[in-house]
This record gives C-alpha cells, sequence and structure tokens, in this order.
C-alpha cells in the first residue's frame, strides 16, 4: 500500500495536502487536537492570527497556545529549551503545555507582551502527521467564543466557529469520547515546575 493510501485510510476523507494550501494562504481551520478541538492557523502568520482572535473575539493580550510536532520543531520557535523540560517531554504521557520565557521565530502576536510562549508537543497521529507536513507551528485555540464553554467533542461546537473558518477537518467527528484542555506548566526561576492549569 502506498503512504499516501495508508494516510487517507488514517484520517478518512481528509486531504492533507488541501488543509496544508489552506493554511498556507492564511486560513483557518478547525480540528480535532491530542487534546479538544481547537480553531487552528499558521502560527507564522500574524494576519491569519489575527483572524482567529477576531473570530473568538478574544483579546489580543490572552495568546494562544501554539502546537509542534517535536523537540526539534520547538527548539526552532523558543530561545531555550531547559534540559528538565525536555527529560520530561519525553517521559510525559499525557498532553502537556509549557510556556517557554522567550519565543522566536514568531510574530508578535503569537506571543504574549513579554516574549514568553505556549507551547505543546502534540502525541495525536493526526496533528503530528499535519504539523510535519506543513513544517511550521500552528495555533491550538478551543473551538468556541471566548468567555463560552469549550467544547468537549465536535457536537459541542457553535454554528459561529463552524462557518467562521475556510476547512473543518472530518477527523474525529464522530467521537461522542468528552475531551479537557491539557495540563499547562512553566519552569520557573528557581528551576522547579509549576502547573498553572491541571
Amino acid at each position: 500500500m502506498m503512504q499516501t493510501d495508508l494516510k487517507q485510510l488514517m484520517f478518512g476523507r481528509d486531504n492533507l495536502e488541501r488543509i496544508n494550501t489552506v493554511l498556507d494562504d492564511g486560513g483557518l481551520i478547525l480540528y480535532p487536537t491530542d487534546t479538544i478541538w481547537g480553531i487552528g492557523c499558521d502560527a507564522t502568520n500574524p494576519v491569519a492570527v489575527q483572524r482567529i482572535f477576531n473570530l473568538k473575539q478574544r483579546p489580543t493580550s490572552k495568546p494562544f497556545v501554539l502546537l509542534v510536532n517535536s523537540i526539534e520543531m520547538l527548539k526552532e520557535y523558543v530561545v531555550q529549551v531547559h534540559p528538565r523540560v525536555e527529560t520530561l517531554l519525553l517521559h510525559h504521557v499525557q498532553p502537556l503545555t509549557v510556556v517557554y520565557q522567550k519565543g522566536k521565530n514568531l510574530p508578535d502576536i503569537a506571543m504574549a507582551a513579554n516574549g514568553s510562549v505556549a507551547i505543546r508537543v502534540v502525541m495525536d497521529s493526526f496533528c503530528k502527521e499535519l504539523i510535519g507536513q506543513f513544517g511550521k507551528p500552528l495555533v491550538a485555540s478551543s473551538a468556541n467564543i471566548s468567555d463560552r464553554p469549550f467544547p468537549a467533542n465536535f457536537g459541542g461546537i457553535s454554528s459561529d466557529v463552524i462557518t467562521g473558518v475556510d476547512y473543518v477537518v472530518k477527523w474525529k467527528q464522530g467521537e461522542k469520547k468528552l475531551s479537557q484542555p491539557s495540563v499547562i506548566a512553566k519552569l520557573s526561576d528557581k528551576g522547579e515546575f509549576e502547573f498553572l492549569r491541571t
């Protein structure tokens, strides 16, 4: 079986090349992350990132989580990955978002005002493949309008969000399992982990 056929079998009716084209063009996608459904775009495209802020009606002072598919890609977008963090990422079995003190190769709108950035190395096969083919990090913001509850599965996503994106991923739409956002942690100045969301 050819590799493209295998991917088609894995991810149903989704065409990863089509999704990549949408992302390249500054479009927004609605996709299942390794935690909850998210609104995504090319994290290096400030216009696309602004579109997500607008869709969610969210102030730009509250930056989004970004997704990468490997520690190698992570190192391209943060100034430093502490060895303790790298060890944790290698062994952590649950999705873990880490706040890094200083991002790089990212537009200001994709980072906090102090230059910090929250990034998760994904474990989900679909996300890994999608990000790997695209070659850049993706924004992953919960698929809801700000201050409304996040959707625990595809059925909980409002029509406002569905009609506000350029591509709705078909993978996992039928899953009824209820999902939760990831744990968020950062390394303190003393080299200790602080959990910001558990």
